[in-house]
């Protein structure tokens, strides 16, 4: 895990090793905008499968979707986006500088120790204009979260997807919160993808299908790799609570910097619904034949931000040897990530550059990449140093053509090297 110290060396090595780095950088970067290179969107690519995997394709009472970045802005004035979603700024009298004032360690003064103004709401939703024309009948949003796509599509999903109530929607997608952000890498930008699941419930049963989803959500997490005693399940004070919200429970890991939500759990009631039904004049409730009664259900959200959680998992897999696994040697670095998590799931390295070597190196990646794998083929530097390389983004094994692979009692077999043991065994090609 990166210690305090150590965020310098761990940025350092996000950018060296392709995972991410400053987005816009030869004009001068953007704040906290962020680029994924290489090694960075796999890993994110993968993490955002895990969940859909876990969440949709593992169950039988959850489906998906995928709505748009620009919706009706009339869906954020039901939502009570306009009105209600913002946050409390307040200037430095003397630089001008903006701060918010819940991120501030004296509400009174700024980091540069001056005198503040008096805290005004700034709506966080960014605005835009749908045609060639800047006009009020032009104005747009890009949506602030994904969860409304479901709320405004919940009767087309329920007439389509033959699911009964109690059912889940999901969703992964762009949202975007125009707010003063404090740094720490891809922990809180402008611009982020969240992946999120509205449970459609009774009322009476909200309670226990709020209990149940927390306990899902933060076992996810361990089940990632993460270690369990750098997360923590932290319940908002209801003075804390968002406008919709009947309860909320964040799923917190411990960074380097401090505490920081991963994941919120919230019984939203069913105050979205209710709040589309009443702004668009389309009905919202559902019918129970059992019970002969029409009512508007309640919804359980567990909504998650991948980049905080890709960054969650990257820095509690990151480990720095200063002299080597060995006890000496140069320094080295290794993201002991799970194997399915990785951006690749092996890599085949011919020991050096002779055609016999590379040629049945490229026969194994053929193979391996027919198999669904993704793999790394490098064939240049010294076989220590490439091992290293895959070691720092988390490869979990290499497989070495060596001279023993074409001669003699080991020919057709190459060499096996764990990531995090660093043991070699020989295996046969086809073993692979």
């Amino acid at each position: 895990m990166v210690e305090q110290n150590q965020m310098d060396s761990f940025v350092a090595w996000a950018k060296r090793r392709g995972v991410i780095w400053p987005s816009s950088e030869i004009y001068g970067g953007l704040s906290n905008s962020y680029d994924y290179g290489p090694v960075g969107v796999e890993m994110k690519n993968r993490l955002k499968a895990a969940w859909w995997n876990t969440m949709v394709r593992q169950r039988d009472d959850i489906v998906g979707i995928d709505s748009p970045i620009i919706l009706n802005p009339k869906v954020w004035e039901a939502s009570g986006h306009t009105e209600n979603f913002t946050d409390p700024l307040v200037e430095d009298t003397v630089t001008h500088k903006r701060y918010r004032q819940d991120q501030l360690e004296d509400p009174s003064k700024s980091p540069d120790g001056n005198p503040v103004s008096e805290p005004k709401n700034f709506n966080l939703m960014f605005k835009t204009f749908i045609g060639p024309v800047e006009e009020d009948q032009a104005v747009a949003f890009l949506r602030g979260e994904t969860c409304q796509g479901i709320f405004i599509n919940f009767k087309n999903i329920l007439d389509t997807s033959r699911q009964k109530i109690p059912f889940g929607v999901a969703q992964i997608g762009k949202s975007f919160r125009n707010e003063i952000t404090p740094g720490n890498l891809t922990f809180r930008t402008r611009e982020f993808e969240q992946m999120e699941m509205e449970f459609i419930v009774r009322e009476e049963d909200a309670d226990k299908w709020f209990d149940y989803w927390v306990e899902q959500r933060l076992q996810w997490y361990v089940d990632l790799g993460i270690e369990k005693k750098n997360l923590r399940l932290v319940k908002h004070p209801k003075k804390a609570l968002a406008h919709y919200s009947k309860a909320t429970t964040d799923i917190e890991y411990q960074f380097p910097w401090g505490w920081g939500e991963l994941e919120g759990i919230a019984n939203r009631g069913n105050y979205d619904l209710t709040q589309h039904q009443k702004f668009s004049g389309k009905e919202m409730a559902v019918f129970d034949e059992e019970t002969k009664e029409k009512y508007i259900p309640w919804v359980i959200e567990p909504a998650g931000g991948v980049d905080r959680s890709l960054l969650a998992l990257l820095v509690d897999a990151w480990k720095n040897f200063e002299k080597g696994r060995k006890g000496e040697g140069e320094e080295e670095t290794v993201l002991a990530v799970k194997s399915g998590l990785a951006a690749y799931d092996a890599a085949v390295l011919p020991l050096i550059k002779k055609e016999p070597l590379q040629k049945m190196a490229n026969t194994l990646v053929k193979k391996l990449r027919a198999e669904g794998k993704n793999v790394f083929y490098d064939e240049s530097g010294s076989i220590g140093r490439r091992y290293r390389r895959q070691d720092e983004i988390g490869t979990p094994i290499c497989y070495t053509v060596d001279f023993e692979s074409l001669d003699g009692k080991t020919k057709g077999t190459v060499t096996a090297r764990d990531r995090d043991t660093m043991k070699q065994i020989r295996i046969k090609l086809g073993e692979v």
